[in-house]
């Protein structure tokens, strides 16, 4: 069965098992577009620094809105799921993502989020058919409690990003951008537990640079770098929704070790800001945690080197209108 190894390799994901789940679940997914964006529209700290070509990976449109439906097809597809159905705990994102996945199937599903989950992807969680369970103050707390539903049911877990099935499923958004443009360089990625550059990092393999991007307030992976190893981190940030975990995860923390070259901080005043120039240069309107890799480029977070070609993931969309006003003004760098 593809992912499995003995328990000395479980932290090992490979780009080969990764490209074989690809093909497990592409025909249940969108292969998302890449929109080529003019670096000088996005209002960049230092004009000096815009890269050569920036382009954008719209997995904002993947079906479900998010990233996240490629790891819960992958967990659907490649485990053995009881008749109990199968259980999640989510800021948002990866409840939407599991409960498509199992509406789509015919899979019975179980889905906790916490009370700070935007309102957009609690409303599209239900109206999948999902049973959905509201309650406590941050993903910690779903986690828990979907942890005891799965003691008493028998549910299978499908965790949103400590999982070696999620990380494979998410790798194929990194093999998708390699594929649609060739010539990349370098790969901003928004980071919360991991699943999304985990998954990346492992597809590419080094063969592109790869950059986190994390907000101020919820820094998973800067903490774990930090302390050598995950460790519980502050929760906070506009995008707490997708990207507050407590801790990065342990599967996710060893690849990153050996496949991340860097990664960036940026405040919720920058990824508000992302959000406007996302919308005033492109017409795409994201949620939050899916401007943190603009944010970086738009405050100098990063800077991208002399002929660079940046491509930055938009992770997600799950989100309403007024979220953000246009006619807010930009932050200083």
């Amino acid at each position: 069965m593809i992912g499995e190894r003995s328990p000395a390799e479980v932290d090992l994901v490979t780009p080969e098992e990764i490209r074989q789940t690809f093909h497990v679940i592409e025909p249940h997914i969108r292969r998302t577009p890449v929109l080529q964006v003019d670096p000088h529209d996005l209002a960049l700290a230092d004009a000096g620094a815009a890269p050569r070509r920036l382009v954008l990976k719209l997995e904002h449109l993947q079906r479900a809105g998010s990233f996240k439906v490629r790891g819960a097809f992958a967990n659907l597809l490649l485990r053995d799921v009881p008749e109990a159905g199968v259980v999640a705990a989510s800021g948002g994102n990866h409840g939407v993502a599991v409960a498509y996945a199992a509406h789509t199937l015919g899979v019975p599903a179980r889905i906790y989020v916490p009370t700070i989950s935007a309102p957009a992807k609690i409303e599209r969680i239900r109206s999948l058919g999902a049973h959905l369970v509201v309650g406590g103050d941050r993903y910690a707390d779903a986690l828990a409690a979907a942890q005891e539903w799965v003691a008493h049911s028998g549910a299978l877990p499908i965790h949103a990003f400590d999982q070696r099935e999620t990380l494979l499923g998410q790798g194929s958004v990194g093999l998708e951008l390699a594929d649609q443009v060739s010539d990349v360089d370098t790969v901003l990625v928004p980071v919360g537990g991991g699943g999304l550059i985990g998954g990346i990092a492992a597809a590419v393999a080094g063969s592109i640079r790869v950059i986190g991007v994390e907000p101020k307030d919820a820094p998973t992976l800067t903490a774990a770098r930090v302390h050598g190893a995950p460790t519980d981190a502050p929760t906070g940030s506009i995008a707490a929704d997708a990207l507050a975990p407590r801790r990065i995860g342990d599967l996710v923390f060893p690849i990153t070790q050996s496949f991340v070259s860097d990664v960036v901080l940026v405040d919720d005043d920058a990824i508000r800001a992302a959000q406007r120039v996302l919308w005033q240069a492109t017409r795409l309107f994201v949620e939050p945690a899916a401007a943190v890799g603009i944010a970086a480029l738009i405050t100098g977070a990063y800077s991208p080197g002399p002929g660079e070609l940046v491509a930055v993931i938009i992770s997600g969309a799950n989100t309403t209108p007024a979220a953000a006003d246009p006619a807010a003004p930009l932050p200083q760098p």
